[in-house]
Formats: C-alpha cells, sequence, structure tokens
C-alpha cells in the first residue's frame, strides 16, 4: 500500500531526472561528446536521455555521475533545500555602508549602499563594467560625463562604466541604494510581460524604449 501511495512521488522524481543530468552536465561546461567519452555512452542516447525519450536506469546513470563527478543522489534526489537567507557583512568605504546581497561569486553583484549626507562632492571615476541603480530612499545625485541628474525613490539608474561618473547623496540626507554591477560590461535586462490590449486597427509601432 506504502509503494503505491508514494508512485506519483517517484514518477515525478524520473520526470526531472533528465533536466538534472543536462543541468549538471552544462554547469560542468562539458558537451554530449564529451560524457559519450568518459562514458562509452553513445551521444544518441545521452541525448535521449536528456530529452526524456530515454528511460534512466543505474545502468545509466551511474557512469554518467561518474563523469560529471557528483554523487547518484544529486541526479535522482530531491534537490537540497539551503538556507535562503544571505549573511549581511556590512564594510565601510570612506562614509558609506556596503552590504553584499549576492550569495554566488558569479555576475552581476547585487550591494546595498548607505550613503551619508555629507558625501555629496563628486569625484568622477573610470572602470570597467555596467552599474544599474534602484533608489530605495532619500535623493540620488548622479554624475554622468556631462549629465547631473538627481533620482527619488523607486528611479532607476543604468549606465556603463567606462564613462566618467560618481553618485551620491544631494547634501539634504542620507540615501539608500540598490546596485547591480557587472565588471564584464553585461547590460541589465528586465523582462515584463506585455500588457494585453484590443486591436481595433493596424498594429502599433515599436516603442523605442522596449527592447528587442
Amino acid at each position: 500500500m506504502g509503494v503505491v501511495d508514494d508512485m506519483p512521488a517517484i514518477a515525478a522524481t524520473l520526470d526531472q531526472i533528465p533536466a538534472r543530468i543536462r543541468a549538471l552536465r552544462e554547469r560542468r561546461d562539458k558537451s554530449l561528446a564529451d560524457v559519450a567519452a568518459l562514458t562509452g555512452i553513445s551521444k544518441s542516447t545521452l541525448s535521449r536521455l536528456e530529452s526524456g525519450q530515454r528511460r534512466p536506469s543505474l545502468e545509466l546513470l551511474l557512469p554518467v555521475a561518474a563523469a560529471l563527478a557528483v554523487p547518484l543522489d544529486e541526479i535522482v534526489g530531491a534537490p537540497r533545500v539551503v538556507d535562503p537567507r544571505v549573511p549581511q557583512r556590512p564594510a565601510r568605504s570612506g562614509g558609506r555602508v556596503i552590504v553584499s546581497l549576492s550569495r554566488t561569486q558569479g555576475e552581476p553583484k547585487a550591494y546595498k549602499l548607505t550613503i551619508p549626507a555629507h558625501e555629496n562632492t563628486p569625484r568622477l571615476r573610470t572602470h570597467t563594467g555596467y552599474e544599474w541603480l534602484y533608489v530605495l530612499s532619500g535623493t540620488l545625485r548622479l554624475v554622468l560625463a556631462d549629465c547631473d541628474v538627481e533620482l527619488g525613490p523607486g528611479e532607476v539608474a543604468e549606465f556603463d562604466t567606462r564613462h566618467p561618473h560618481w553618485f551620491g547623496s544631494t547634501g539634504s540626507g542620507p540615501v539608500e541604494v540598490l546596485s547591480l554591477f557587472g565588471k564584464q560590461g553585461e547590460r541589465i535586462h528586465v523582462r515584463t510581460r506585455p500588457r494585453t490590449r484590443p486591436r481595433t486597427g493596424p498594429a502599433d509601432p515599436p516603442d523605442p524604449g522596449e527592447e528587442r
């Protein structure tokens, strides 16, 4: 009776195996041909295994797990749940308090910045990367080359950090900012669900601000 009751859970676990194998292989930066060479399993069989067209068996999963250097339960077991809280270890740079919000080592990195009111003297600098700023509270002053603007709560700015830039307080009070920064210069791509509206005539021309 217990086995019968567990059948849906077993089926759900089996359904997840193809995607797990592919994700682990890509995380290890290995091609199907690489895994085929390491396991002796044909590339076509591995492809069908990853697409769900080939039923997983121990004869297939054991050598694949060995080739990917992962324990078998990482392929067939339930995903491990880790503590979702990100440890916050505030650091100081000048008068600014910087809290890293990123757990992983990849980019872009996320930070929360608290900028005191007295940090209001522009000191422009340049470096490789791309930065995205979201103002949480206060008024942020952003100087970007010849552009000098102020942003309030909820406003966003993004810019290539190879341009001379500085951001800080306007002097009227402290500022709290969320920052996403990537050293490789990647832009931040924001995806939103398009609004559905009735069409009564020819299609509207694309909004110049929309991503393509």
